[in-house]
């Protein structure tokens, strides 16, 4: 099973930039796409998607133009689960998991901070949830994996710039912690599972030609539950798709 995750900004500023050449060349199995910051409607490509052989499951926000996660997929799932049955979180469209025989997939879009403290708070709300979320989930759904853009750089080999970006939201102490804690309670960052190399990143700010420096954040992930250790095959960042301020991150599962 090739697995993509991908934060978009956007599903319809993506298509404009080549997206769905790009989706057909990789070909993957399953897609997991955070920020579509559009409803089902608004996208006329979804008759192309459906001629390549996916079935597209979309969860968008309430509020448009904004947030929302969605998962194209080959394999026809056994059950779609859209949100996590809290209020807050189901309305900006953050979490949709798609089940099949082996393994489940979650496609998840962690709030930012970065706009201030009211957001920062509801992130750090999002995150108790989402580990008391995940911790109920994993006993019934002990094969998981959990693809998204975390917000989240877990380490310092993560980030460009450590030690200037100390106090940013993202790479706070507190956000680390949760992350390492996630890891901890029964996953696998399946990227760092096979590739300690730094300078590997999935954001770039667009300011100041950052991308082009390599100056970037790694905080989209597909996290892998224990129960499907053995069955990770490879796993790889996507730099060179370019129709995003994110990029896509793969992961093959045997």
């Amino acid at each position: 099973m090739k697995i993509l995750t991908y934060n978009v900004n956007g599903i319809r500023a993506a298509l404009k930039k080549g997206w769905l050449e790009w989706l057909k060349g990789e070909n993957p199995d399953v897609i997991c796409i955070q920020e579509i910051k559009a409803t089902p409607d608004q996208v006329p490509e979804i008759a192309l998607l459906e001629e390549m052989g996916y079935e597209h499951y979309w969860y968008p926000a309430q509020k448009k133009g904004y947030s929302g996660t969605a998962i194209f997929t080959r394999i026809t799932p056994n059950h779609i689960e859209y949100g996590c049955g809290h209020e807050d979180y189901d309305f900006e469209g953050r979490i949709i998991r798609a089940d099949f025989d082996k393994a489940s997939v979650m496609s998840v879009y962690f709030p930012s901070g970065t706009t201030g403290d009211v957001r920062q708070d509801f992130k750090y709300q999002f995150l108790d949830d989402f580990q008391s979320y995940s911790n109920d989930l994993l006993k019934e759904k002990p094969n998981l994996v959990v693809c998204g853009d975390f917000n989240i750089c877990h380490r310092a080999i993560d980030i460009h710039n450590p030690k200037s970006n100390a106090n940013s939201s993202g790479f706070l102490p507190a956000e680390r912690e949760w992350m390492e804690n996630f890891i901890n309670s029964g996953y696998i960052d399946s990227f760092r599972h096979l590739n300690s190399d730094p300078h590997h990143y999935t954001w770039w700010s667009y300011r100041a030609g950052a991308r082009g420096k390599n100056l970037g954040w790694r905080i989209d992930y597909n996290m892998v539950s224990n129960g499907l250790k053995d069955s990770i095959k490879s796993s790889r960042i996507i730099p060179q798709a370019i129709h995003s301020d994110h990029c896509p991150v793969e992961l093959i599962l045997d």
